[in-house]
């Protein structure tokens, strides 16, 4: 209840998961990896495109909770997110217009949320890119690989 702990200590309280939207799985767990699908936020986050309908700012809180969707799901697909060894690789997609060039700072909303919540088993190999366009038009999209026991 490590993680539980911490979560209570930072005043976080994590979301129901979100549930797929077309036909694949939330996540797919094979030996110690757990693969969860990309994940956007809630329907309550600003949509659009960087550079065009939000700022930096605003899509990093909406990456921070995309993070906080990324756990919810972690905490469904293992029972306890204790059982969490390390953020192995996020991928995070930015919806962006073409000349927008600051995804990574995007996507740290999430790689702070990780690192803040699991310490250094939150530090991961990391993708930040920018897309012409995002289901839904939401800002954010992550995937991500957690090593589990």
């Amino acid at each position: 209840m490590r993680v539980e702990a911490r979560l209570k200590e930072l005043g976080i309280e994590l979301p129901k998961p979100p549930q797929p939207v077309a036909t694949y799985v939330r996540y797919v767990q094979t030996g110690n990896l757990l693969f969860i699908s990309g994940t956007g936020p809630g329907p309550d986050a600003p949509p659009g495109k960087l550079d065009a309908d939000l700022t930096v700012e605003q899509a990093y809180a909406v990456a921070r909770e995309v993070g906080l969707n990324l756990l919810a799901t972690a905490k469904d697909a293992l029972g306890d997110l204790d059982r969490i060894q390390r953020v192995v690789k996020v991928l995070g997609m930015v919806n962006s217009s073409p000349d927008f060039d600051q995804q990574p700072r995007v996507i740290n909303g999430c790689s702070d949320l990780f690192v803040e919540v699991l310490g250094d088993a939150g530090r991961h190999s990391r993708s930040a890119v920018g897309f012409a366009a995002l289901p839904n038009n939401i800002a954010v999209e992550i995937e991500c690989t957690m090593e589990v026991e």
